[in-house]
């Protein structure tokens, strides 16, 4: 609890103390109290954040992500952002981001930055290409963020550490452009001198007609280009159904996540040219 909430329950100063000093209660911040002992829960460290940086502080990027519901994730830094020209106060563990605007910010408890703002914020203080590409995807993939409210506030940014790399990730992750994969799988198959391949085959199968993505057909390979909704409620069951029925027509089915062109576009494509070798292709010199 805040100091201030303390005294407003009635408590004095010195009641506040001597409870302290008992060693029943806990100093944790010049601000902050903790009742329930000196090791603070993850959501009492972001309270205490919030309340011992200053006015106005919110969670922000990884931290606000965590606080609505992130799962699968960890960070040891709490990151707090505050109004340009808010006095602070510095604290272990947490970093302050200084905004000339914070944002959309939710009235919850903690207070915390909306996620489309907090997501945005996250992949430009991530450590990596790799790790903002990754917390983007699975914000969207957790529901944690709408993707129109998502595309939006990424239209409205103006200045971004990670703008070229984000211009493409974001229409990708909000599943707004699964052509724009298709093409760029293309474009890197000629950069690889790889056989040009025909999209978006009709076949006839146990689920109806279904289009492939990707088709090597003088060589059996399928590639199967995948953007966020095939990761979300049963999706997964008829990907499983389409390509065991390319296996029993002796395909060999390869997948590849649309993100996965801008994480690793070497690594699928060295997958692809492997099983175009193993089929038989003789192209350019290995």
């Amino acid at each position: 609890m805040r100091r201030e909430d303390l005294y407003g329950l009635g408590l004095t100063y010195d009641q506040v103390r001597a409870e302290v000093t008992a060693g029943r209660w806990h100093r944790v911040g010049r601000r902050t109290i903790s009742l329930a002992g000196p090791t603070l829960s993850q959501e009492a460290e972001w309270f205490a954040a919030v309340w011992e940086v200053g006015a106005g502080a919110v969670l922000d990027g990884v931290s606000s992500l965590l606080a609505a519901g992130l799962s699968s994730w960890e960070e040891k830094v709490i990151h707090v952002s505050v109004c340009k020209g808010t006095r602070t106060r510095t604290r272990t563990g947490v970093r302050i981001h200084h905004q000339r605007d914070r944002g959309r910010t939710l009235p919850s408890s903690p207070p915390r930055t909306a996620p489309e703002v907090a997501v945005l914020r996250a992949a430009q203080w991530a450590v990596s290409d790799r790790q903002a590409l990754t917390l983007l995807a699975m914000t969207v993939q957790q529901r944690l963020v709408l993707p129109a409210r998502l595309l939006d506030a990424w239209e409205a940014t103006e200045r971004h550490r990670r703008r070229r790399l984000l211009l493409d990730a974001v229409p990708l992750v909000c599943d707004g452009a699964q052509a724009l994969g298709e093409l760029d799988f293309a474009r890197a198959c000629r950069r690889r001198q790889l056989p040009e391949p025909s999209r978006q085959e009709v076949r006839h199968t146990s689920q109806g007609k279904v289009y492939l993505d990707v088709l090597f057909e003088d060589y059996g390979v399928h590639v199967e280009l995948n953007g966020a909704h095939h990761y979300s409620k049963l999706a997964p069951v008829d990907d499983a159904r389409r390509r065991d029925d390319r296996t029993l027509e002796k395909e060999l089915t390869l997948e590849i996540p649309v993100l996965g062109l801008l994480v690793d576009e070497e690594g699928f494509l060295a997958q692809v040219e492997r099983a175009l070798r193993q089929r038989g292709w003789r192209g350019r010199a290995a």
